[in-house]
């Protein structure tokens, strides 16, 4: 194949790594961010202090973060075609992409959490502060740099896990790079989808920072 004959190929694809990744760090932010925020909340002394639940949240997290990508793709297909009907395609590969990352940002909030200065949450207690109040005006506003560059992580994780699942009828990059440039032997095809991978993590990953830097300095 030509230049000419690859460059048609790429757009298709970036789009599509693009819109799996864009979906599913979506929902991993959310879900990701309030399991993140339940670890911290009801440990032992949390504000909402539940010791059972938060050793039953934390073996759901550590069970999800154990298990590589591809086995757990394959072992959540039946729930993935109750979700979205298929197992095959962009939206069936954003089921597994969510479910595999959640737990991943989990454990970083939790960290960006912990980080947070007691003797501030210790201040907005004695000042009357409700646990609502504690968590979102207090342990999350404080926690944000470390919170922005802990998604950045995830979603350059994700863009990782797209190429995965391409692999297997998902689409995106990976889809085209093992298709044409693996099955066919297409050099020029494959160069291209790994030079267009790693610009794109090295763009969020520059723009992750700068948030995070901003973030920082307020």
């Amino acid at each position: 194949m030509t230049w000419d004959e690859v460059t048609p190929l790429l757009w298709p694809a970036t789009r599509e790594t693009l819109y799996m990744t864009g979906v599913s760090a979506l929902f991993t932010a959310v879900l990701g961010l309030l399991l993140g925020v339940l670890l911290v909340i009801t440990e032992r002394g949390g504000l909402l202090a539940a010791p059972p639940v938060n050793r039953t949240l934390g073996v759901v997290v550590n069970i999800g973060r154990s298990l590589p990508f591809l086995i757990l793709m394959v072992a959540i297909i039946p729930f993935t075609r109750v979700v979205v009907g298929t197992s095959i395609g962009n939206a069936a590969a954003i089921v597994p992409l969510t479910v595999g990352a959640i737990p991943f940002y989990a454990r970083l909030v939790e960290i960006a959490l912990r980080e947070v200065d007691p003797a501030v949450v210790a201040a907005a207690d004695a000042m009357g502060a409700t646990r609502r109040e504690i968590v979102g005006k207090v342990l999350l506003r404080e926690a944000r740099p470390g919170l922005v560059s802990g998604l950045t992580v995830t979603v350059i994780a994700l863009i990782g896990y797209t190429a995965m699942a391409g692999t297997v009828g998902g689409g995106g990059l990976g889809n085209l790079a093992v298709t044409y440039g693996y099955e066919r032997f297409e050099t020029k095809v494959m160069v291209a989808t790994v030079v267009l991978l790693i610009v794109l993590v090295l763009i969020i990953q520059a723009a992750g920072d700068l948030v995070a830097r901003r973030l920082t300095h307020k």
